[in-house]
């Protein structure tokens, strides 16, 4: 359907032009021919051809274009604010009625400039050029962002409001134009109602000035496996349509009463009254992580520490994690260590009611130094969780990752552009979905032998730099140990500054802060 109101909205459109170039005294067939019509628009009203380069511009040069136009229709005498509100919303039905409309007459200058803007309408001017600027500064420039969970404590606390700059890794234009602006993936005060029409998508492109991501850079990126979402209040990416479709959400098999799918979409799609919805690639929930490796990396993680390349990782200062702490039976004054420990209120309290000998804390690094020290504290050692846990959860989940847990994860190789590897039934769960979805081919598997795009395959040649994706707050994160890889499409930028952050009022030490 939306297709075909596309294909009748670009009809329209031409036609009405057609009508009104003739009017204007221009060849009415170069009405017909896409951009060569604005740039004869451009001439014929004396624009400056800059206008014309700019509506190039992904987004952005949408308005300019409705600009352009509103320029040419005000040549005809079409200067109230109705006409210019018709022209934006139905071109497709405006341009036609006034292109052939026997009342309609070509004024030219004299006509465009004897007209007077009223106050009411420089404000609806401003107001469009603040709409178009801005949108030009969050499309390739920098965008605010604000962290929604604790995968990143204490690096980045719930609630630190960030800019996140585009220009790091080069501009991407955005694959999907059509949207409500300064909004995401779903319309303000709503959970479940799109912002955007997929009428038009363009493929995959930055601009020039790419820069590849650096280990140990946090990143923001357009979640993996968030193309397919459940599209209920409460699902989304906090549960993920393919762990429910195959049955690796406990917490969703448990409100389900045990109910499972196995993979059978459709039984899905009929148990969730058909409430599925496909995003495309830059409109899946935005996530924030530490790229812990790059493309042509090799990571473990090896009772809870990440090796990269052979070599322990770097850690960084605020990363959190889990330990198990064991005392004499005394109870210890975490009050008085609040400061010390990098505890919040709640954390304190929480602290302050255990009594057993042995629990589990999550701190910092620092924070488990300082803990050990304490008079009443036999032990602090890293909690290492059990593989019981994770069957099937992991990633790539299925039996090579069977016994893989968070703690004990790997070796896993990160796909690097250019690189070529075999095929066979040892790696191919790794790289199916690189292949079919994230890459953009067709593949058949048969028996352990692989079709790519109607060809015998044996090896495959990755298209994209991939990257790994882990949590500052190691067990509290759902990142790439539990969905993969996550390739460049997906990058939208580097997160660099904390500009504001609130709990219960503003944490002043946080503002301006650059993030490390």
């Amino acid at each position: 359907m939306g297709t075909v109101l596309f294909i009748i909205g670009i009809i329209g459109w031409h036609v009405g032009m057609y009508g009104l170039f003739k009017k204007a005294g221009i060849e009415p067939w170069k009405a017909l021919v896409p951009f060569y019509n604005t740039w004869l628009i451009v001439k014929k009203c004396r624009l400056r051809k800059h206008w014309f380069w700019l509506q190039l511009i992904p987004i952005a040069g949408q308005f300019i274009t409705i600009w352009i136009t509103i320029i040419f229709v005000m040549h005809f005498g079409k200067t109230n604010l109705v006409h210019h509100t018709l022209l934006t919303f139905v071109p497709f039905i405006y341009f036609p009625y006034i292109g052939f409309s026997k009342e309609t007459k070509w004024g030219g200058e004299e006509v465009f400039h004897r007209y007077k803007k009223p106050a009411s309408r420089e404000w609806i001017d401003a107001g469009v050029f603040a709409i178009v600027a801005a949108t030009i500064i969050r499309s390739f420039v920098f965008e605010a962002y604000v962290i929604p969970s604790e995968s990143m404590e204490k690096t980045l606390l719930v609630n630190d409001f960030l800019f996140v700059n585009k220009m790091a890794y080069g501009p991407r234009i955005p694959q999907t134009p059509l949207a409500f602006p300064f909004v995401h993936n779903t319309m303000p005060s709503s959970e479940t109602v799109p912002s955007y029409l997929t009428w038009i998508q363009i493929p995959y492109k930055r601009l020039p000035g790419y820069v590849a991501i650096k280990r140990n850079d946090v990143v923001v990126f357009n979640f993996p496996a968030g193309d397919t979402i459940i599209n209920l209040p409460g699902f989304g990416s906090k549960h993920p349509y393919y762990d429910i479709l195959n049955d690796r959400d406990y917490e969703i098999l448990q409100s389900q009463g045990g109910q499972k799918f196995n993979g059978d979409r459709q039984k899905l799609f009929a148990y969730y009254d058909n409430k599925i919805h496909v995003h495309p690639m830059d409109k899946t929930d935005n996530y924030i992580k530490r790229c812990v490796a790059v493309g042509g990396d090799t990571i473990q993680v090896v009772n809870g520490v990440l090796h990269v390349n052979g070599s322990e990782a770097f850690r960084a200062p605020d990363s959190q994690t889990d330990y198990v702490v064991k005392t004499n039976g005394k109870h210890i004054d975490f009050a008085g260590l609040q400061k010390e420990l990098n505890l919040t209120d709640e954390e304190t309290d929480a602290m302050n009611q255990i009594r057993d000998t042995s629990y589990t804390v999550t701190l910092t690094y620092e924070a488990k130094q300082v803990l050990e020290k304490q008079p009443n504290v036999l032990s602090v050692v890293p909690y290492v969780s059990s593989p019981l846990n994770y069957k099937g959860i992991l990633f790539p989940h299925n039996d090579s990752s069977m016994f893989w847990t968070t703690d004990n994860y790997g070796p896993l190789y990160i796909p690097k552009k250019g690189t070529t590897t075999a095929l066979n039934k040892t790696n191919i769960d790794f790289y199916r979905r690189l292949i079919s979805v994230y890459e953009g081919h067709s593949l058949v598997e048969n028996n352990g032998s692989y079709i790519i795009d109607g060809q015998p395959a044996t090896t495959y040649t990755f298209k994209y730099n991939y990257y790994w994706m882990m949590g500052d707050n190691r067990h509290q994160s759902q990142d790439s140990r539990f969905w993969g890889f996550v390739p460049e499409t997906n990058v939208v930028g580097k997160a660099s500054l904390i500009w504001f952050s609130w709990k219960g009022g503003p944490r002043w030490k946080r503002l301006f802060k650059s993030i490390k």
